[in-house]
């Protein structure tokens, strides 16, 4: 691998990742995507995705991620099982760290996408797609009519509890401090609908149930009593944050406080022939065809970029 410089190499397997591969496939740039530490992305832990356009009948999570792989097969994009360790900007070709050997290319596209935060609980992660959400915008429709709980004191927790009441019966608001961190408006914005309800000093130390398949309950504790009682509610929203999976870059490339990449014009770094797409650098969108689209954005710009360069 060391030998071989590529045309381009793709971090990331998400919708954003696999999206430019496809394109930079079918446009002969023979892409290398290493699938990272979460391959599929964030999909990969999604039921059913019903707004993603060309599905009226929607399609599970890993199953879209993974037609979109084989489509970008098809036409010789090659996907490699690993995770980025290091990488060196600093000069032509790029060199990058994948578990123990070397690779170097003349661009880079940078889809490795943002994890989400979560709390940790014993069976957190056993219903994820099954009432234990991170996204409001994908996953608030499926409780219309029904009471639901978000977990944060900050505008992200304010935001999805906000867009929530367009579809639950009521919100319920869970912070561990009586001090809220989201600016003054959004606070305001979400104290004054009356379909939310604010529960603070309280942490959750368990969602219930995984013998039913679906959310039913929390088990909560207040911090200062430290009494524990269960909640009902059917489901449970994390708006916490999330990270974005670009630590090697530091130092190299510009990030906002969060660590999210800055880009220019969409898709640019300040590193010529480095490209970010995808929720590296969406703190805002974070949906899975605005990840594909600056996935074809990305792919486009490096043809134009190996072209320049006459490395085509």
């Amino acid at each position: 691998m060391t030998d071989t410089i590529r045309n381009v190499v793709i971090l990331g397997s998400g919708c954003s990742g696999n999206t430019a591969a496809l394109y930079a496939a079918r446009a002969n740039l023979k892409p290398l995507v290493i699938e990272g530490h979460e391959p599929g992305g964030q999909l990969s832990i999604t039921t059913l995705v019903e707004n993603f356009p060309g599905f009226p009948d929607g399609i599970q999570g890993p199953e879209l991620v993974e037609n979109i792989k084989k489509q970008a097969q098809k036409f010789g994009a090659e996907y490699r099982v690993g995770h980025l360790t290091a990488a060196d900007l600093s000069q032509r070709p790029f060199k990058l760290t994948v578990g123990k050997d070397t690779l170097q290319t003349h661009t880079l596209i940078i889809a490795s996408g943002a994890s989400a935060r979560w709390l940790g609980l014993p069976h957190e992660q056993a219903l994820i797609g099954h009432g234990v959400s991170s996204c409001a915008t994908c996953d608030g429709f499926f409780f219309s009519g029904k009471e639901v709980v978000v977990i944060g004191g900050g505008d992200t927790a304010m935001e999805e509890a906000t867009f929530l009441t367009r579809f639950a019966s009521k919100v319920t608001i869970i912070h561990r401090r009586e001090e809220f961190r989201a600016s003054a408006i959004m606070l305001e914005r979400a104290r004054t609908n009356p379909k939310i309800a604010f529960l603070t000093d309280t942490v959750v130390e368990d969602v219930y149930d995984v013998s039913a398949k679906e959310v039913t309950g929390l088990k909560l504790r207040n911090l200062k009593t430290d009494v524990v009682w269960d909640f009902p509610t059917s489901a449970l929203f994390l708006g916490i944050g999330h990270v974005p999976n670009a630590g090697a870059f530091a130092g190299q490339l510009d990030a906002d406080m969060d660590g999210y990449l800055k880009t220019t014009d969409y898709v640019f770094t300040k590193v010529p022939g480095v490209f970010a797409s995808g929720d590296v650098s969406d703190r805002r969108y974070r949906q899975a065809i605005t990840a594909a689209g600056t996935g074809c954005m990305a792919a486009l710009e490096v043809e134009k970029f190996l072209e320049h360069h006459h490395r085509l």
